[in-house]
């Protein structure tokens, strides 16, 4: 296994945590297994919903969190105070794009339009060569599993390889996912410098 000591997690979630009280605990969990190991979290820089849960969590447990969030939403105060650093952007894609940039790897977790967006987006990058990191989907509840077989009918359809299809790591264990993550990825291909 590669050396994951510095690797840099970007994690997408919702910004609402859903009915079932599992999905706060799976973010929790997530929060906390990235402070653990060591990691370092990247995310959309809120305060609420699973988003909050996953960085609360991550500084409780001693973990260094960046958040990185657009100005239109600051200005609405749903960015989170407590962070190593909280960058604010302008738009969107800036924001996308400083996430993925300051990342090794990427995880989704429950979520609405805009997670589904943020993880399809990686795995369209992925698929298509810009980068080479790996991608996982914490399927908490069997969150995804409709998700899931309609990745599988496009498969079947011709509108989606095997191998595209499989370039998403799924588990609903969060150790096992991120195991599976550390072992698939690349440290310090990312540019620290801006966390």
């Amino acid at each position: 296994m590669t050396d994951t000591t510095a690797l840099t997690l970007c994690v997408y979630c919702g910004a609402r945590p859903g009915h079932l009280p599992v999905f706060t605990q799976a973010a929790r969990e997530v929060g906390k297994a990235i402070a653990s190991r060591g990691w370092r979290l990247v995310y959309g820089g809120g305060r609420s919903g699973l988003m909050g849960q996953v960085a609360d969590a991550a500084v409780a447990a001693g973990g260094h969190v960046v958040g990185i969030i657009p100005s239109s939403l600051m200005s609405r105060e749903l960015g989170h105070s407590g962070l190593a650093a909280l960058h604010v952007v302008q738009t969107m894609h800036e924001r996308k794009h400083m996430m993925a940039e300051l990342s090794d790897a990427f995880l989704a977790l429950p979520g609405g339009i805009g997670t589904l967006e943020e993880l399809f987006e990686a795995w369209t990058w992925r698929q298509l060569g810009y980068h080479s990191k790996p991608l996982g989907l914490l399927n908490t509840a069997g969150y995804y599993d409709q998700l899931l077989a309609f990745t599988a009918q496009s498969c079947s359809a011709g509108f989606l390889s095997a191998e595209q299809n499989a370039l998403v790591q799924v588990d609903c264990d969060v150790d096992a996912l991120l195991n599976a993550i550390a072992a698939q990825c690349r440290p310090a291909a990312a540019d620290y410098s801006a966390i």
